[in-house]
């Protein structure tokens, strides 16, 4: 494990655990409350989403960090992924959602613990970048660790603190 290594696997659970604490301390009323006029995901099922999707994002680091272009991951899979999660978790329990981010944002930042600097440095073409060689690391900071942040800015703001 480097540095570099160790910093975004620890950024990675510092994300989870930030969101995992709010939301243990929201209401059922909160838990239940639509993020958005235009995305009507409640919170809970935007928890329980930032949980399953870290080994989604991590398989797309490892595959630029093997040299591999990423191309048939488009925005539109994405939100159809997103769609058919929510349909499946229409109504998540909490304490199963924290438990799932819990382990999965571990798991993320475990894998992300073994990757090589060299791994790291490595570029391929990525889709969610509009085909631009980004590097693994990129991959990593822009989607398993900002992922979380970015939910629970938009669940604080949904629940109104």
């Amino acid at each position: 494990m480097s540095r570099r290594t160790e910093l975004l696997a620890a950024r990675i659970e510092d994300g989870a655990a930030s969101l995992a604490a709010f939301a243990e301390g929201l209401s059922d009323v909160e838990w239940e409350t639509p993020t958005s006029p235009t995305d009507r995901r409640t919170v809970g099922q935007i928890v329980n989403h930032v949980a399953l999707v870290y080994p989604i994002e991590i398989d797309l680091a490892r595959a630029v960090a093997g040299g591999n272009a990423v191309i048939d991951v488009t925005w539109q899979v994405v939100a159809e992924l997103n769609a058919g999660h929510a349909r499946e978790h229409a109504k998540v329990v909490k304490a199963e959602a924290l438990d799932l981010l819990r382990k999965h944002s571990h798991q993320a930042a475990a894998t992300v613990r073994a990757f090589s600097d060299e791994e790291l440095d490595r570029a391929a073409p990525f889709s969610l970048s509009f085909g631009a060689p980004v590097t693994a690391q990129f991959v990593i900071e822009d989607h398993a660790l900002r992922h979380s942040w970015h939910h629970l800015a938009r669940i604080r703001t949904a629940v109104g603190r």
